[in-house]
């Protein structure tokens, strides 16, 4: 079971980024998808997160209105649209899957999910 992530790289301040997610070994269409990330000397932290059906999603404050996140289930996969980038995005962007029923209240812990991806590089320059 392996999640891929991908699509990070170098972008200017108000920039915009597609992270994917490509998830193999088994099928993730029943779990929430998430993303997480983090900055060197700071813990790991919730970024968004996605119902297994698509219909709900649910963002850190510091990038509601910015970024986007989907899925599309019949290819496995999970992305991360960010749009507006500010040099504090800046971080190594993890993707993550969640074998548990949607709870908005502890979407945001990582201990929660199950399986995770190896992370993408983003780097924001002001």
């Amino acid at each position: 079971v392996q999640l891929q992530a991908s699509g990070g790289g170098l972008v200017q301040v108000g920039g915009s980024l597609r992270l994917s997610c490509a998830a193999s070994g088994r099928t993730f269409s029943t779990y929430t998808r998430g993303w997480f990330r983090q900055s060197p000397g700071k813990e790991r932290e919730f970024v968004a997160a996605i119902r297994w059906s698509g219909g709900s999603a649910y963002y850190a404050n510091s990038v509601k209105g910015r970024f986007t996140i989907s899925r599309d289930n019949a290819k496995n996969m999970v992305y991360l649209q960010m749009n507006s980038l500010k040099p504090e995005d800046t971080a190594v962007y993890y993707c993550a899957a969640d074998r548990r029923s949607w709870a908005v209240g502890v979407l945001s812990e990582a201990q929660r999910y199950d399986y995770w991806g190896q992370g993408t590089q983003v780097t924001v320059s002001s």
